[in-house]
């Protein structure tokens, strides 16, 4: 089974660590040590965040920090900021079923509507939750 990209929890475990942390402090390096993982994988997914406006990326002596509050970045806006669906399109359908099948010639009409109310609810939940929220779990 393919998952959501870890894309969206990785930018929000950043984008926690420089809530609750000084600007000086959240270099790369420190960010990567907290995520478990390598350098590379941050600074693309801060290039994503930083294109978005939620952050601001000091190179050199380094160090990121937020530009918005973090009662103004919902998860909503992490999670379009690094891409995570591909064409705004949360599921997707499978090419070309048997058009002779019934099921398969109806299978994408009979669904379409239930899974863009699925993304729908799950957009509309991503919504309700701030930064401000979560970071409250890290104090």
């Amino acid at each position: 089974m393919k998952q959501i990209s870890s894309r969206f929890s990785i930018a929000v475990h950043i984008l926690s660590l420089i809530a609750v942390s000084s600007s000086k402090d959240c270099t790369g390096d420190y960010i990567a040590g907290s995520v478990n993982t390598n350098p590379v994988i941050i600074r693309r997914i801060m290039g994503m965040l930083k294109k978005a406006g939620l952050v601001d990326v000091r190179p050199g002596v380094g160090g990121a920090s937020l530009l918005k509050d973090r009662d103004q970045i919902t998860l909503l806006d992490i999670y379009r900021a690094v891409e995570v669906i591909e064409d705004g399109q949360l599921f997707n359908f499978h090419d070309e079923p048997n058009h002779k099948c019934p099921v398969g010639r109806n299978i994408e009409a009979a669904l379409r509507t239930e899974m863009k109310e699925a993304q729908a609810a799950m957009e509309q939940r991503l919504a309700q939750v701030n930064l401000s929220q979560l970071a409250d779990h890290f104090v």
